[in-house]
């Protein structure tokens, strides 16, 4: 996990300067007990919850909250699709920090229930995603939820009824934790972004995340766009494709390389590319994972 702490002002360095100690409001998918809120929390600000990823993102974007943080890739299921798409076509928004959380998931009942007894789960999608070989050797029907915190409150008081959250969510509305680490596998961890409305300063340790659409489909159009990077020696560290939304077939590209935007190198590779392309958009550049960098004032 980076978390790193924004360069001040002159007039911020003046301890008496009245905008010197100001908390920043954090926006995060809640409600309160998602692994969004744990996230959140190795932040210094005051947390505030919304119902949607859409919802945190409007609210960076109107100036509600200074940050948000949203869920961008999980190790088992892969990209989050929703956050990608509304960073690449409806929101201007840039990634200022990531955040990576080992996830843990476990299957929540009301008290006097257990696993024998239950018909029915709910949880957000991708929580289900990753807990399908449990979920289908318990014979249940599944629904998804806005969140799996939404998921523990939906099923308050329903004996026949669980839930897919954590045990922060189990403690918050009074249910009990049935079975522990359900996920299919041991190695699930979720990458978070940090959203502002513009990215961090170079550190000398950054990566830079892009999105990209080719202006026309053609033999050696994405290798000719890749091997910019390689000529000047910069390492990919994820490249990913999502439908373009405009016709079947039709792709966009989110490449993630290290170096920061304002590096001299990474300017000509981006100012080249955007010869080649239809359309490009630096989604942000921010501190790599591992970065010797101080927590967040």
């Amino acid at each position: 996990m980076i978390i790193t702490e924004p360069i001040a002002t002159e007039d911020e360095r003046d301890c008496s300067h009245p905008t010197r100690f100001k908390a920043k409001k954090i926006g995060f998918l809640g409600p309160s007990g998602t692994f969004t809120e744990e996230a959140a929390s190795k932040l210094k600000g005051e947390l505030v919850p919304f119902e949607s990823i859409v919802d945190v993102l409007d609210a960076v974007d109107r100036g509600k909250v200074d940050w948000g943080v949203v869920p961008i890739e999980n190790s088992i299921e892969g990209p989050v699709g929703m956050t990608l798409d509304l960073m690449a076509h409806e929101y201007d928004l840039k990634i200022r920090n990531e955040i990576t959380l080992p996830v843990s998931h476990n299957l929540l009942v009301n008290h006097g229930a257990d696993t024998d007894s239950i018909t029915t789960v709910y949880s957000h999608i991708q929580a289900l995603s990753q807990c399908r070989k449990f979920l289908d050797d318990l014979k249940v029907v599944v629904h998804a939820t806005p969140s799996t915190s939404a998921a523990a409150e939906l099923v308050q008081g329903r004996i026949d009824t669980a839930a897919v959250g954590t045990t922060r969510a189990a403690s918050i509305y009074g249910l009990k934790v049935a079975a522990m680490d359900i996920q299919d596998y041991e190695n699930n961890v979720t990458r978070f972004v940090v959203l502002d409305q513009v990215d961090h300063p170079r550190t000398g340790k950054d990566k830079t995340s892009i999105v990209l659409f080719l202006k026309e489909d053609k033999p050696g159009g994405l290798y000719g766009i890749l091997g910019e990077f390689a000529m000047k020696d910069v390492n990919l560290t994820k490249i990913e494709s999502r439908p373009s939304k405009e016709k079947l077939g039709s792709y966009i590209f989110f490449i993630d390389f290290e170096g920061h935007r304002d590096d001299p190198v990474i300017k000509n590779i981006i100012n080249i590319i955007k010869i080649k392309v239809d359309y490009i958009k630096i989604l942000g550049s921010y501190p790599t994972e591992g970065a010797d960098l101080h927590s967040y004032g």
